[in-house]
């Protein structure tokens, strides 16, 4: 069982207050993949790659990256959790961009530090990644 609140949180790209956004706590009374199988059931996914080439994202099971796509009042919302051997922190943007952004930025840490297997010849910063690799691999879809 995943432990689970509502606060409401504020969105990463935009500053807006989300009422009742689904936020999820520290893991610690399982592993990763027990992770994976509990946001599941609220209808998140890990994702196990990234970019053109399908690159590692994370280093499973002891740091995943997952997301999800919902929606308010306003209009749509996506999330990114991350797990990182039982921490877990949760973000939500209001545009599909920044969530991809962030997952980049998740994505370029791993493979600029040697903790997933990425592209070669990394530039300086995620933000100078070509376009193709900052972006779902193709064969994933949320």
């Amino acid at each position: 069982m995943n432990d689970t609140t509502t606060p409401a949180v504020i969105t990463a790209d935009t500053g807006e207050v989300i009422p009742g956004a689904l936020v999820f706590g520290d893991f610690h009374h399982g592993d990763g993949y027990e992770w994976i199988d509990a946001i599941g059931e609220d209808g998140w996914a890990a994702i196990p790659n990234w970019g053109s080439e399908g690159w590692d994202l994370g280093q499973w099971p002891y740091v995943i990256v997952a997301a999800t796509r919902t929606a308010d009042r306003t209009g749509n919302l996506f999330g990114v959790a991350t797990y990182c051997e039982g921490d877990v922190t949760c973000t939500y943007y209001r545009t599909q961009r920044a969530q991809w952004e962030a997952i980049t930025e998740h994505a370029f840490f791993s493979w600029a530090n040697g903790q997933a297997h990425g592209p070669d010849n990394l530039p300086a910063a995620a933000a100078e990644l070509p376009g193709r690799d900052r972006a779902p691999y193709p064969g994933w879809t949320a």
